[in-house]
Order: structure tokens, then sequence, then C-alpha cells
């Protein structure tokens, strides 16, 4: 689940928020804010986007962790996900097909989260 947004590492482009399939992140005048955190299905898309490496989504999609801005620096763990995958390489052959593939599952995730979000917020 996002776990953080580093501000001073945030330059403001929203790549983030785009990419975000269950719309968990707001426009703020400047660096995005978690806004439906129960949306969030910890596909790490707003991480792989965010080339100033500013997030911090924790594997666990459960429940939300509490980290602090060093334990993140320090772990070393900032677009760590992104560099793994080569997703700032586009140019690479075949390392990006398995997330090509997650394309219709993460729509899926997505509609599925819109109507939990959408019941809870009528109940409440």
């Amino acid at each position: 689940m996002i776990a953080l947004i580093l501000e001073d590492r945030c330059d403001g482009c929203n790549a983030c928020v785009d990419a975000c399939p269950t719309d968990v992140l707001d426009v703020s005048g400047g660096v995005p804010v978690i806004a439906r955190i129960d949306a969030c299905q910890t596909c790490y898309m707003c991480e792989l986007y965010c080339a100033s490496d500013a997030i911090y989504v924790a594997p666990d999609s459960l429940s939300r962790e509490t980290v602090t801005r060093e334990a993140v620096l320090a772990s070393g763990q900032l677009g760590q996900i992104r560099r793994d995958h080569g997703w700032d390489r586009p140019d690479e052959a075949g390392h990006l097909d398995e997330y090509f593939k997650l394309g219709p599952l993460l729509g899926e995730g997505a509609e599925i989260a819109v109507r939990r979000w959408a019941a809870e917020r009528a109940g409440a």
C-alpha cells in the first residue's frame, strides 16, 4: 500500500496521479496527496512512474504501514522497483512484458476498488 510521498523529492509532474488505476492520489497544487488510501491495490504504478523517486509503496497490500522519511531513505528502496524492472529503460526488449500483461487485471482491480469505495462512502 502506498506509504509515503517525499515532498522534497517530488517535482510536481503528477505522473503518479495519472498512472494510478484506482484514483488514490489527488493533485494539490504541487505535491500529490494520498486521498483514498483504502483504494490502493499495491500495484506500484505510482512508484514506477515517479522519475524523481519520491514515492514509497510498502509491500503490505492489506494494511497501511507507518514509515518515516529517514527509514525509507536509509533502506535504499526508493526507485528500486523501477530500476529492477528497467522501467526507465524502455529500449530494452522484453523487460516490461510482464507488466503489460497486467493491463486488463489492473483495470478490473480499479473497477472493483471504485465500487467498494463508493459503497463504503454511501454507508458512511
